[in-house]
């Protein structure tokens, strides 16, 4: 039995020293995160420190897992793609007996039994020789690792994840909270709603915002958000004075959340050199699958057939996954902004909607388009179809450095508002926001939605522009345009007097689509046994 078990132990620790081979080239490299963390010092204040923790994993079925996702911060910073890691960052240097250091990462020891089961660790000595850190150890490590944090004039963290369960993550979290001597966390839908206010709130949009805040209470239990006083505030007095009065005072007084927020954003917002050659990679692969996919489309076809060929073409060129649920939505599935079920077994004579992007080094794509399935636009849907389009466009001019973030949807407004009057689809122009709900533009990066602080356009932002009308069955207008959505969607670099878009080999304009849509793809000769 001895024998048995050193054979299988040797055979485990064989089996993980073998290197893998044939990965992709094209990863950032440890120089680059060594960059962004010395780009975040230099941001901090004095005497501060910034604690920045791995995402918990998440339970799919019964003991399986979804496939994981790394806290886009900690991947920014360090490199460091599995769970149960934790990166200490300092703005002076540290000492440590005869050791000086100024930043430390922990990370999942190694067990060559559980890597057989569930896949390679890095490990410290990984951390060290992989991602560059010369201060590295494992997780369990942290209990007795000695820092005071008390000694610091900041500390900088992020909300701690509600659903770290019981593990190691959550271990490290509560020894950091008694070693910072953190009586209470921070709340998070407060701290959301403050930056919501904070943030991206002006007097012309106030009232959404109000209302958006006081609909998320009314969901909620819990008590300190409902009774926050500055939210409370602004919901008994949504005026000018008011807002400018709770922005004031949240800006004065941020949260160990937001401070760090605030730095690290600043950092995201602004793509570098490396981060615009995976950005591209991931925006056309991501635009190539949305023209074949146009090729592929028949009226027999079903959402999920489609949004299988999206999977595919991601694949094939290298893409772990997708940035974001797939949506495809024909007819009236399409006005449901975040349609992901994509169960209709035929897209029929529809229009459909596909917003579908990829994932590529952790960088997103977020491309859509709108096609008729049989390939032709009816009179009503070339219409608002080309209504959407002509607001991207007067977007599209504007879209350079310099231009105030909320100017792009001021003149999506305006555009929208108008043709819709004319088609005598709105009676008012101020109707506009029952068929225009969302939005023109989000950062695109790590995220989907990607962080940003800034309210004014930058070179080496990457930004959205995706205006879009949703005109459901039941709505207050001629029904022959009842389920009719029509979204277009590309990703654009900032420039210093113009702008690049990086989605732009996807078919947009409508007689490019029709004619993309003549066109036949080689997966509609692929067939399959019937099932019995």
């Amino acid at each position: 039995m001895n024998k048995y078990i050193i054979g299988l132990w040797l055979f485990v620790l064989s089996f993980n020293a073998n290197a893998q081979h044939n990965l992709p080239g094209d990863f950032l490299s440890k120089e680059f995160h060594a960059g962004r963390r010395e780009a975040y010092r230099q941001k901090m204040p004095e005497n501060s420190v910034a604690v920045i923790f791995s995402f918990p994993e998440r339970v799919f079925s019964n003991d399986v897992t979804y496939s994981y996702h790394p806290n886009p911060d900690l991947y920014y910073l360090s490199g460091y793609k599995e769970p149960d890691g934790m990166l200490i960052i300092f703005k002076e240097m540290q000492k440590n007996g005869d050791r000086s250091y100024n930043e430390v990462i922990f990370v999942r020891s190694r067990n060559p039994l559980l890597e057989q089961w569930t896949g390679r660790r890095l490990g410290a000595d990984g951390a060290k020789k992989d991602l560059g850190f010369a201060y590295a150890f494992t997780t369990e490590q942290f209990k007795t690792f000695e820092i005071d944090f008390n000694g610091f004039k900041s500390i900088q963290y992020d909300i701690f994840p509600d659903d770290a369960g019981s593990g190691t993550l959550q271990s490290m979290i509560n020894t950091f909270s008694e070693k910072a001597q953190i009586k209470k966390r921070e709340n998070k839908y407060v701290i959301q709603a403050h930056n919501l206010l904070a943030n991206s709130t002006s007097p012309s949009n106030l009232a959404n915002r109000v209302s958006r805040i006081k609909a998320s209470m009314a969901n909620t239990e819990d008590a300190d958000y409902r009774n926050d006083p500055l939210l409370n505030q602004i919901i008994q007095n949504p005026d000018e004075a008011t807002l400018a009065m709770v922005q004031k005072k949240i800006k004065e007084n941020p949260s160990p959340s937001q401070e760090y927020n605030k730095l690290i954003s600043s950092l995201r917002e602004i793509k570098t050199p490396e981060e615009l050659v995976l950005l591209r990679k991931s925006i056309q692969l991501s635009a190539i699958a949305h023209k074949e996919v146009m090729k592929a489309i028949t009226p027999a076809m079903s959402e999920s057939e489609l949004t299988g060929i999206f999977h595919y073409v991601h694949k094939r060129y290298g893409a772990m996954d997708e940035g974001y649920p797939p949506i495809v939505g024909a007819g009236g599935n399409g006005c449901i902004l975040h349609y992901i079920e994509n169960n209709a077994t035929k897209v029929d004579n529809q229009l459909v909607l596909m917003d579908v992007g990829s994932e590529y080094h952790g960088y997103s794509a977020d491309i859509t388009r709108t096609v008729p399935a049989n390939g032709k636009f009816s009179p009503e849907q070339k219409a608002i179809y080309q209504l959407v389009y002509k607001a991207q466009e007067e977007v599209f001019k504007i879209v350079k450095e310099g231009t105030p973030f909320r100017d792009l949807n001021v003149k999506t407004t305006e555009v929208l508002a108008q043709g819709l009057l004319e088609l005598g689809i709105i009676k008012e122009k101020k109707d506009v926001s029952r068929y225009y709900i969302h939005g023109v533009s989000h950062h695109l990066g790590l995220d989907v939605h990607d962080k940003n602080i800034t309210p004014v356009l930058k070179e080496n932002m990457v930004i959205t522009v995706e205006p879009g009308i949703y005109i459901p069955k039941g709505s207050p207008c001629d029904p022959k345009w009842w389920d009719i959505a029509v979204r277009i969607e590309d990703d654009l670099l900032i420039g210093k007097s113009g702008n690049e878009n990086l989605s732009v080999a996807a078919p947009r304009k409508l007689e490019e689509v029709e004619a993309t849509l003549a066109q036949k793809s080689a997966l509609n000769n692929l067939t399959l046994p019937k099932l019995k």
